[in-house]
């Protein structure tokens, strides 16, 4: 856990009159990545801004999820960052409150899939990723995702585990190339399951793939744009494929507490990490793909986001409902169509 100092300062002034130097704090729960890069462009300002503190507790999801069950009755955790789908587990079991947008002033600005991704006002999209096939261009064209099974890649392709987040993306985009779009996902494991054989690696890292594909182990694979950096910079001949059938992806959200007693601070807090300034920042560090619409950024920060209406008006997402009513069917058909 990181714990920052207090900022004090008149700026304290600027919150509602119950807050003061005693009280104005605010703990929450985030992903551990690039948080030196998030205490520089969010954290610290917003501390200078308002003159309180803000407790950074970090770890993985199941464990965050898990501690803000724990302490339903009694909330220690103000607000958190999720994936979309995590956000709606947690809201099913009652975790989470509506958030208040009509006192985010940027709340406008967001592109409409990050506006209310839970459809019940218990969520806000801060950041996605867009999900596509990284290929190598002297090798093969890629224009489909069912190109991944095509004769010309058979035996130069990885795919995504199921359990990783990219798994069920692709296999829904996988599907909709074979004509079914169904999110019980059968017929395109089905399918894989029979070109197993043709598919070098199910990997669970994508790590793993830009080393398999400079040594020319794999040609093509799906891949995260965050991930994309690694190909990119390669020195090889790779592009990222803009299929037929679209891209994928995934949504990360901020949720509230429920009853946490800090709704105010908290709202403020969102509302500034959602500001175009700030979006800005955490784009053109390569941190996050901004949510607000009005981010511009330099070309080469552009080229490893997500980035832009066009492109994510191109995002074909799976619902959360899907992967959360779904995930343990998948896994069990994995097992017994692709991996048996």
């Amino acid at each position: 856990m990181l714990k920052r100092s207090l900022i004090a300062g008149a700026s304290v002034l600027a919150l509602a009159p119950a807050a003061n130097a005693q009280d104005c704090e605010l703990t929450i729960s985030v992903y551990s990545f690039a948080q030196d890069e998030f205490d520089e462009i969010l954290y610290t300002p917003f501390e200078e801004e308002t003159g309180c503190e803000v407790i950074v507790e970090t770890g993985n999801s199941v464990e965050r999820l898990a501690k803000i069950a724990a302490n339903r009755e009694n909330p220690v955790i103000d607000m958190a960052v999720v994936s979309v789908h995590d956000a709606l587990e947690a809201s099913r079991d009652g975790l989470l409150q509506t958030i208040d947008t009509g006192a985010l002033e940027n709340f406008d600005k967001l592109y409409d899939l990050a506006k209310d991704p839970l459809g019940n006002g218990e969520a806000i999209g801060y950041t996605f990723y867009a999900t596509s096939i990284a290929y190598r261009t002297d090798k093969v064209e890629v224009t489909s995702w069912g190109d991944l099974l095509s004769e010309e890649l058979a035996g130069n392709v990885a795919f995504p585990d199921v359990t990783t987040n990219q798994g069920p993306p692709a296999l829904y985009m996988l599907g909709k190339a074979l004509g079914d779009d169904d999110t019980s996902l059968e017929t395109p494991m089905e399918e894989l399951g029979e070109h197993s054989d043709d598919i070098v690696t199910f990997y669970v890292r994508s790590s793993q793939l830009a080393q398999l594909m400079m040594q020319e182990e794999i040609w093509a694979a799906p891949i995260g744009r965050f991930a994309w950096g690694q190909f990119k910079d390669s020195g090889l001949p790779i592009a990222w494929a803009e299929p037929e059938e679209g891209q994928t992806g995934g949504l990360n959200v901020m949720v509230m507490t429920a009853n946490n007693g800090n709704e105010e601070l908290a709202t403020r807090f969102m509302d500034y990490w959602l500001s175009t300034e700030v979006q800005t920042k955490l784009a053109e560090g390569l941190v996050d793909s901004p949510a607000n619409a009005e981010v511009t950024v330099s070309d080469e920060a552009a080229d490893n986001l997500t980035y832009g209406a066009e492109t994510v008006a191109q995002l074909d997402l799976l619902p959360p409902e899907a992967i959360v009513d779904n995930r343990e069917a998948w896994i069990e058909q994995w097992n017994a169509l692709v991996v048996q």
